[in-house]
């Protein structure tokens, strides 16, 4: 038989719905009975409880005989994608989420030498004169993601670090001064985060948090850029700050347990 059959031919509705009834668990329903999977999935409930129990009899849910839950065996599915995925690849789409989430452009950096080297981006408008690509690099220490960068390094080498980089302003705000820099380091590794305001370029105010290895190492950084304000009515740093810490940190939990697992 010559050609390509259409998609309709191809279509098993048995996967189709054993994957719904897998997809139906999730953080709000992580257990739950017959009538709530049929009434999730949309499915009867006897066709609910013939893919209930196949996944029981093949390990990726149990059951107490009332209620069903998922078993660690569902991770397998995913592996094989995250295993063959690099960072940049598992950053891109939790960033596009973070994005929709705060109404701001998101990034992801590592550090190379002194510098940051940005290897994923979700731009969602202009705020710098300089645009952002991946591959684009900027001193490390007057940008948000360089400090939680720092922040992750031994005690030695963020040393090394300061005598051998160029602390140079590049604005009338860039911190440059080597024990206050240490100092501000020494508190984003307390907290856990690091708030950069227009040190970088004037009117530009940044936020970012670590991304970590499967060690539990910074490995990374994820950050957001908004406007700084102008003005009485311009949210203060602590302001800015709270809005959008939280959202960073689920992002950064996200991919580091996808990390995780591809490990």
């Amino acid at each position: 038989m010559s050609g390509t059959a259409p998609a309709s031919d191809q279509y098993v509705q048995s996967l189709a719905r054993g994957l719904q009834v897998i997809r139906a668990f999730d953080a709000e329903h992580v257990q739950m009975t017959l009538s709530d999977v049929s009434r999730r999935t949309g499915l009867t409930r006897a066709t609910a409880r013939r893919f209930l129990l196949t996944l029981v009899e093949l390990g990726y849910v149990r059951t107490d005989g009332r209620t069903f839950e998922l078993t660690a065996l569902v991770l397998q599915l995913g592996y094989s994608y995250l295993s063959g995925q690099s960072l940049p690849q598992l950053a891109q789409p939790v960033l596009e989420d973070l994005s929709r989430a705060i109404s701001e452009s998101t990034s992801a950096s590592i550090l190379d030498g002194n510098e940051i080297v940005y290897i994923a981006r979700i731009h969602t408008r202009r705020l710098m004169t300089v645009g952002i690509s991946v591959g684009t690099r900027f001193p490390a220490y007057a940008t948000s993601m360089g400090r939680v960068l720092l922040a992750g390094l031994s005690g030695d080498r963020f040393e090394e670090y300061l005598a051998t980089v160029e602390l140079r302003p590049l604005t009338d705000r860039t911190v440059t001064d080597p024990d206050r820099l240490r100092s501000m380091v020494a508190r984003v590794r307390e907290q856990g985060w690091a708030i950069v305001d227009q040190e970088l370029e004037q009117g530009l105010r940044s936020v970012a948090v670590p991304i970590f290895d499967p060690r539990g190492q910074v490995l990374a950084a994820l950050n957001t850029s908004m406007q700084a304000g102008l003005g009485t009515e311009a949210p203060t740093l602590k302001e800015a700050a709270a809005r959008v810490v939280p959202h960073l940190q689920q992002a950064s939990a996200t991919i580091t347990a996808a990390l995780a697992a591809r490990s």
